[in-house]
């Protein structure tokens, strides 16, 4: 089904393009295709994927290696959120930022519950990947434009329905190629956030969506669709987990004196010749 090569390969390439603003989902589709894993490619948009399955760890992992790094963030957003159950109003800037994470994460939280299945099996292919990676690039790319025209402000100033905005973004992510935190930082800087502060933000949003999800479809790695794949998922999602961490290490400093401009012409590059190779 999935060798402990293809495993360490997959697991590499989720924990980098998860945080890159370059789509995971898309690069799991069109790195198989260009290696010629024809078997990855048509599990990947099958009703029942033992690929999804494999997935599924990498992405537990991935999300477990947000939760490390952020954790000092994380313990101030929780304790945050219990206390305004408590105090019912919103005094400090942990306080916001809890509820404009819960306010944005419910628009794809329940998208994903009703369309992923149905998105994935008509999306998820080389074909449609290149295309969506290219759509990418042009999105950061309007991103960066539009945010030159916004004034700047802090997170901590956003209100609920911008918030609700960016979570309805976020939601574009359930199409192969295009990126989770790509979409949700142009969301961000459109609203007037600085790139570290959009960049911050769009980490922590992906924390819950993404381990939320994994968790959700664990049973599938459980169940027969995980036969012969637990001891690679396990290894890919080790990789994963080491790889993401690195990376977000890596973007967290990126983003405090640069921009998304790199990203969007690696997407068209890669979205042009891969449309070229697939269509």
């Amino acid at each position: 089904m999935i060798s402990y090569f293809q495993a360490i390969v997959i697991g590499l390439l989720q924990g980098v393009t998860e945080l890159f603003p370059i789509s995971s989902l898309g690069h799991s589709v069109l790195l198989p295709a260009w290696l010629g894993w024809d078997k990855l490619v048509s599990a990947q948009s099958a009703g029942e994927s033992f690929y999804l399955a494999f997935v599924v760890a990498l992405h537990v992992a991935t999300a477990l290696a947000l939760l490390v790094y952020f954790r000092a963030d994380w313990v101030r957003i929780i304790g945050a959120f219990f206390r305004t159950l408590r105090t019912r109003r919103l005094q400090t800037p942990d306080e916001r930022l809890a509820w404009l994470l819960v306010v944005a994460t419910i628009p794809a939280g329940l998208t994903g519950l009703v369309l992923e299945h149905s998105l994935r099996t008509l999306f998820a292919k080389p074909e449609a990947a290149a295309i969506f990676l290219t759509v990418n690039g042009v999105i950061l790319l309007a991103g960066e434009r539009f945010r030159r025209r916004a004034a700047q402000r802090r997170l901590d100033t956003l209100d609920f329905k911008e918030a609700g905005a960016v979570g309805v973004a976020q939601v574009g992510a359930l199409f192969a190629g295009i990126s989770r935190s790509g979409i949700t930082m142009v969301g961000g800087l459109v609203r007037g956030l600085d790139h570290e502060d959009a960049a911050r933000f769009s980490f922590l949003l992906a924390t819950p969506i993404i381990l939320a999800a994994g968790v959700y479809k664990v049973p599938d790695l459980l169940g027969h669709l995980g036969d012969g794949i637990r001891g690679q998922a396990l290894v890919g999602a080790a990789f994963a987990a080491v790889a993401a961490f690195v990376s977000v290490r890596f973007l967290v400093k990126f983003f405090e004196t640069r921009t998304l401009t790199p990203f969007a012409v690696y997407s068209l590059v890669v979205g042009a010749i891969s449309i070229v190779r697939f269509l």
